[in-house]
């Protein structure tokens, strides 16, 4: 198909009605505004149902009642509407449906503003709701990889029947970008065994996230377990450059792994043997990938922006087989490629020690006394 030059929410709007979306709940706020307001003009026309609801909270438990019926249903949002859809999204964890939210992130905490930022990772990959269960999280770096991956959250939510987040900062939403646009499936007419519709003479089904006997909640949560070990084992994903030679590795997902990639560019034309890992699934998370790499590299340098939170998972990974950095641009502030060249540099001329703090390095580098 040809290329087309689009904006990344207005492409992964487009992309979500050709994988046969078929109802759309959400709330505007920037920096994710024009993925509502797209589907607003494209889903009536699809003769689908689009609806703006009043709150964030409504619109989760909109997408809660109409995953319920097997239609494949998403909203969007970004940290502040996560935030609130948070008890809507352990309701439809618990309740063992599948649904997707995009998020596009934005400077925070608090109302913050509304330039990109990285600092719902802690959020999604770790919080995202109560209770026991973990939402599979897919992290674009550019408006194609956006657009590939809408269509794989769909399938993958209904495969292990869970939640699947996308998210991409707000360069991702905001900028335009030449893209190649899926083919358009077809919706699908049968509903999954489990939905609640009766339709076709199938029995009435009960869906619920209320189970008042510990041993049946007990139950229901080593169900919902296995089926995340499942994805741990089949939808890890990961991007690799320049790392077959490579004697220190720079790790970020999202725009601050692509910038990071113009930088490892920049670094390896000076001389520097450097690589980049670019995680793409933040949960399920690389841990093994990044042990193999912990095992033969010289150093890592881990870059977001945010204050940290992947780091954490880093060196849960690495289990301290190698020393790290950490560079990061926080409340909507954007890592240029010549700055993290520079921490590259630095890096490769003065590697730091096992016990060298990553956070406290780059904390007195930024705030320095």
């Amino acid at each position: 198909m040809p290329r087309e030059l689009m904006k990344g929410n207005v492409a992964m709007a487009e992309a979500a009605i050709r994988a046969g979306l078929e109802a759309y709940f959400g709330y505007p706020i920037t920096p994710q505004s024009e993925l509502l307001e797209h589907m607003a003009k494209r889903m009536p026309e699809e003769g689908r149902a689009f609806l703006q609801a009043e709150s964030e909270v409504a619109a989760i438990n909109m997408v809660y009642g109409a995953a319920c019926t097997g239609a494949r249903v998403m909203t969007s949002t970004s940290g502040p509407g996560i935030s609130l859809m948070a008890e809507g999204i352990s309701y439809i964890a618990g309740t063992e449906v599948p649904a997707v939210i995009v998020d596009v992130m934005r400077g925070g905490p608090g109302l913050g503003n509304i330039a990109p930022s990285q600092g719902d990772y802690r959020q999604v990959i770790h919080g995202a709701g109560h209770g026991d269960f973990f939402p599979i999280v897919l992290a674009p770096a550019s408006v194609q990889e956006a657009v590939d991956l809408i269509g794989e959250a769909f399938d993958i939510a209904e495969k292990y029947r869970t939640v699947v987040f996308v998210v991409a900062d707000g360069s991702i939403g905001q900028m335009m970008e030449p893209v190649e646009l899926p083919e358009p499936r077809p919706l699908r007419r049968e509903r999954p065994d489990w939905a609640v519709s009766g339709a076709a003479g199938r029995p009435h089904r009960t869906l619920t996230s209320l189970y008042l006997k510990p041993e049946v909640e007990e139950r229901i949560n080593l169900r919902i377990l296995k089926r995340w070990q499942e994805a741990e084992a089949n939808e890890v994903r990961y991007r690799e450059y320049y790392l077959d030679d490579a004697e220190f590795v720079v790790l970020g997902f999202g725009t601050a792994g692509r910038v990071a990639l113009s930088a490892v560019r920049a670094a390896r034309e000076e001389g520097i043997r450097v690589g980049l890992f670019r995680p793409v699934s933040l949960r399920p998370f690389p841990y093994q990938a990044i042990r193999d790499l912990a095992q033969r590299a010289k150093a890592f340098l881990v870059v977001e922006m945010n204050g940290g939170q992947m780091l954490e998972d880093v060196q849960a990974a690495a289990q301290g087989q190698v020393p790290m950095r950490f560079y990061g641009r926080m409340g909507g502030m954007v890592p240029f490629p010549d700055e993290v060249l520079e921490e590259i540099r630095t890096l490769a001329a003065d590697p730091p020690t096992p016990t060298e703090n990553p956070r406290a390095r780059w904390l007195a580098h930024m705030m320095p006394a």
